[in-house]
């Protein structure tokens, strides 16, 4: 989760219902005499594993959260009472930086009808929200040449007999070759912005739609499964998805994530990245174009892409070659079948 600061503007609507919630649940907290950020000396943060996940819901740093429990442990009260004491003090600043969009009485126009959001709505919206004014965002539209790849998936279908191996389970696979030969996509910023966390793992998300509203299952090891293994998972999670029976660890530890349209088609659009991830893919449809090969045109069969990344750790020339190379993956994918 973006890193939740003091001068950060919140969004009005976001912070009045976190402040609701909280209003109601957050006792009076007397801290202990710690460290600022409920830190011991040593400087290590007590703090169980709920408290934790709290916190990165909530784009909360711990190491800023003073602690009221036993020796200097951090409890849920403690986060949540960090989150009341950061809105209320940004609250005055929130029409200045994000006016309030006025509401109309629409029904002097014709009949309406008010529907609630769903969970999956709502919490895609805070999520996504904080994420668009945290991240410095610049999305780099390509397209690859899908031809040997369509024939590729063909073949494979067909000896496998395994209708639901979709052009996704490749672009999981060329993304994560192309994630370990640049490891800045396959990071995260450090709480103060001075530094990349570089994973060494690669764990991918992929958005999938459902009645609910959208959700990112995340497959684990993608460097180390096949294409065949990848597209077992992709109809598994998505599955559970729609049954609405994904757990929250079957959604959590991402490094990059996918957003593919598939046949909905589209030539392109701009994927908002699931911060802290640095990166995120939009897939739209594959589609016959006439391509000059130098004498004539010939069919092939092309495949938007759309990179979204942070401009605050990826430049523009890094994501030019993040993109060329997955595109000669996709382009020549005799290596993914492997």
């Amino acid at each position: 989760p973006a890193r939740m600061s003091v001068d950060a503007p919140r969004p009005e609507g976001v912070a009045t219902s976190i402040m609701s919630e909280l209003e109601t649940n957050t006792p009076t907290i007397q801290p202990q005499p710690v460290e600022p950020g409920g830190q011991v000396a040593d400087g290590t943060i007590y703090a169980g594993p709920a408290v934790r996940r709290l916190a990165r819901e909530l784009g909360v740093e711990l190491a800023t959260v003073e602690s009221s429990g036993a020796h200097g442990r951090i409890v849920k009260d403690d986060v949540k009472a960090y989150v009341k004491r950061i809105l209320t003090r940004s609250s005055h600043r929130d029409q200045a930086f994000l006016p309030v969009v006025p509401l109309e009485d629409f029904t002097k126009y014709g009949k309406i009808e008010e529907v609630e959001l769903t969970r999956v709505r709502r919490s895609g919206a805070t999520n996504l929200h904080r994420s668009w004014l945290n991240v410095v965002h610049v999305t780099q539209h390509d397209l690859v040449d899908a031809t040997q790849l369509e024939e590729l998936r063909g073949k494979m279908k067909r000896e496998a007999r395994m209708e639901s191996l979709t052009p996704l389970a490749f672009v999981l696979k060329a993304c994560a070759l192309s994630l370990a030969e640049f490891p800045r996509f396959n990071a995260a910023l450090g709480p103060t912005l001075e530094t990349l966390i570089l994973k060494k793992y690669c764990h991918i998300g992929f958005a999938v739609d459902t009645e609910a509203g959208l959700v990112v299952p995340v497959i684990r090891d993608v460097d180390d499964k096949g294409v065949i293994e990848l597209a077992e998972e992709i109809a598994e999670l998505s599955e559970l998805a729609r049954e609405r029976k994904l757990r929250p660890d079957h959604m959590a530890g991402g490094c990059f994530t996918v957003s593919s349209l598939g046949a909905i088609g589209g030539t392109g659009f701009t994927p908002i990245v699931n911060a802290p991830e640095l990166a995120v893919l939009g897939v739209a449809r594959i589609d016959m174009q006439p391509v000059w090969d130098g004498k004539k045109f010939v069919p092939r069969n092309m495949l938007p892409i759309s990179l979204s990344y942070d401009h605050r750790a990826i430049n523009g020339a890094e994501a030019g070659r993040f993109v060329q190379r997955l595109g000669q993956i996709l382009a020549e994918p005799e290596s993914l079948s492997q």
